[in-house]
């Protein structure tokens, strides 16, 4: 019993030994070879390399649209995919659009908001649609137009050839004449003084028909989106993509 046991070790011992110098003997030829021939390692680290670099170049060739806008643009009110901003995205497959619209947000929150996104995309596009929640809450109008006007120039300092979009709306006839007026004239000066592409009332074709209304009279519903999206696509058209 002990006699097939020492063979048995003795064995298995002398194969360990003989592959292990088999297998040093072809690790000296491999090393050998790749020092004659340089270039092979070179090959194999380059096409790393390259494949890295394709998949970045994939991603940066992309064109972000990036979408500043309150709940009219975030799909209050119906499922997200519904949205303008999401049918946006099925109509332009070869952009990325991030939309970072929030129910009731004021030109001071995408104001804060704002430099963290653009670092984060460095879009090509920014789109703003703000202004609405400011003027619900009878806000100065002063400083609103400060506000987008800071977004404005914000995009570039990111994006050397970021242009931007600017969609108004209009306000509820119970605000008075005065500050509608104000409100129109905000939009129109922050358009003008950056020839920037606008629409002056973006939800215009849907606004007034009870139909594509949800019950508040302020929101569109799913109905409408596919119309305020033509309305939409009519200006990016005009981008130089």
């Amino acid at each position: 019993m002990h006699i097939f046991q020492f063979n048995h070790w003795h064995k298995a011992r002398f194969s360990f030994c003989f592959f292990n110098r088999v297998w040093q003997s072809f690790s000296v030829l491999f090393t050998l070879f790749m020092l004659l021939n340089p270039s092979l390692s070179h090959a194999v680290t380059q096409a790393s390399q390259n494949e890295v670099s394709i998949k970045e170049q994939s991603q940066t060739k992309q064109t972000v649209v990036l979408v500043m806008g309150d709940s009219l643009s975030a799909a209050y009110g119906v499922e997200v995919n519904q949205g303008w901003v999401a049918l946006l995205q099925t109509r332009y497959p070869q952009l990325r659009i991030i939309n970072a619209s929030i129910s009731g947000e004021t030109t001071s929150g995408g104001k804060q908001r704002l430099d963290f996104l653009l670092k984060k995309y460095q879009p090509k596009v920014l789109i703003i649609e703000l202004g609405a929640n400011d003027a619900l809450r009878g806000q100065n109008l002063k400083v609103s137009q400060q506000n987008i006007q800071s977004m404005i120039d914000r995009c570039p300092q990111y994006n050397p050839e970021c242009q931007v979009v600017l969609l108004g709306v209009q306000l509820p006839t119970n605000y008075g004449p005065a500050y509608d007026s104000l409100f129109k004239k905000m939009y129109r000066d922050l358009a003008a003084n950056n020839t920037l592409l606008f629409d002056p009332f973006f939800i215009e074709p849907v606004a007034l028909d009870p139909d594509l209304m949800q019950w508040d009279g302020l929101h569109p519903n799913a109905k409408a989106q596919p119309i305020i999206l033509e309305r939409v696509t009519s200006l990016f058209k005009k981008l130089k993509l």
